[in-house]
């Protein structure tokens, strides 16, 4: 889920820059050593927006920067668990597909895709059917529900988020498009 929030955090003002200390510069600083980092608390920050406040400077013995606090808005992306999230497949393993749900990828198991079986095509990079024809591969978009979150702040991209489509409802678009004509079509018989 996004949201906007409201933070403060402490940010180093080179001092080449002590002279101009202005919102925009401390939002460019807060930009560079926070946007892409992940909390705990409020999720990944994907952009800072604006600078409220920024506090009186702070020299610390042996550093060549002083230290500002400074009050700002934030975008983020939390990930809720049982969130149904829309997303594009970025990577397809034989174990399952790796789906991009804002800054961050969720796996969705290949036992959590379908109640069919689905095979492993490494060299098309898909995962197929054999029953229904039916494929998923890189680029498609898929309807899933996060199940599982385990949130890695020191390396954000290590961070795993396990998804499922076997609910009604959750799946590949075009399968879910699919199964709607279909109702449609067994509801006018």
């Amino acid at each position: 889920m996004y949201k906007r929030v409201r933070l403060r955090d402490t940010v180093e003002v080179p001092p080449e820059h002590l002279a101009d200390v202005t919102p925009g510069l401390v939002k460019r600083l807060l930009q560079d050593k926070l946007e892409g980092q992940m909390d705990e608390d409020v999720g990944s920050i994907v952009s800072v927006t604006e600078v409220h406040d920024i506090g009186e400077g702070a020299v610390v013995p042996n550093e060549p920067g002083v230290y500002y606090v400074a009050e700002f808005d934030a975008l983020t992306y939390d990930p809720q668990m049982q969130e149904v999230v829309d997303g594009e497949v970025v990577e397809v393993v034989n174990f399952g597909a790796f789906v991009g749900i804002g800054p961050v990828d969720g796996l969705l198991h290949v036992s959590q895709i379908s109640d069919e079986y689905l095979a492993y095509d490494g060299e098309n990079q898909q995962l197929a059917s054999r029953d229904s024809n039916r494929t998923l591969t890189v680029g498609d978009s898929v309807r899933a529900r996060i199940v599982t979150k385990s949130i890695d702040e020191r390396n954000p991209r290590d961070s795993k988020i396990g998804l499922t489509a076997k609910q009604v409802g959750l799946g590949k678009h075009g399968w879910l498009e699919e199964e709607r004509k279909a109702r449609a079509e067994a509801g006018e018989n």
